[in-house]
């Protein structure tokens, strides 16, 4: 075939979030994480990106102006992961989330990469993370992958901070 996901040919383009408030999580994903605002609609959908890409998030309020997010225990969206190219990069924007005050779900070290973990005004989950070189990926005696999680030290991360 060769056309499929298991070649490595594809690849997530964006995610699209129905959020209840579109400036309330401009000021998440534009005035914390960094996105730019590539093009709104309005007070009804706006299209973030990083790097001159069109874009990576879609926030819009269609279905979900003045919305709430959806009880524990029900199906939907468990997270939307952001990578970012090196753990200064990711230190960065760890130390924004910080300064914003915003909470932290959790902090964990999978061998494979460093992850941060939060929500978003909606409480959509957000990970931001870096990924380790493969040559440093944590391996089985046969050579197999052997992820974990391990807290990570977020002391040590923010030390990597511009």
């Amino acid at each position: 075939m060769g056309d499929g996901a298991g070649d490595g040919g594809v690849r997530i383009g964006h995610v699209h979030l129905k959020v209840a408030d579109l400036e309330r999580a401009i000021g998440f994903y534009h005035g914390v994480l960094g996105f730019e605002v590539r093009q709104r609609y309005g007070s009804q959908a706006a299209f973030l990106a990083a790097g001159g890409y069109h874009h990576h998030v879609g926030l819009n309020t269609w279905e979900s102006h003045g919305g709430t997010p959806p009880p524990p225990g029900t199906t939907g969206l468990y997270h939307v992961a952001f990578l970012y190219p090196t753990r200064g990069a990711l230190a960065e924007v760890v130390r924004r989330v910080l300064a914003a005050g915003l909470r932290l779900d959790g902090a964990s070290d999978h061998g494979v990469s460093e992850a941060v973990y939060l929500r978003d005004p909606d409480q959509n989950g957000v990970e931001l993370y870096w990924d380790r070189s493969e040559a440093e990926w944590p391996r089985t005696a046969d050579g197999g992958l052997a992820m974990y999680t391990r807290r990570l030290d977020l002391n040590d991360l923010l030390k990597e901070a511009a």
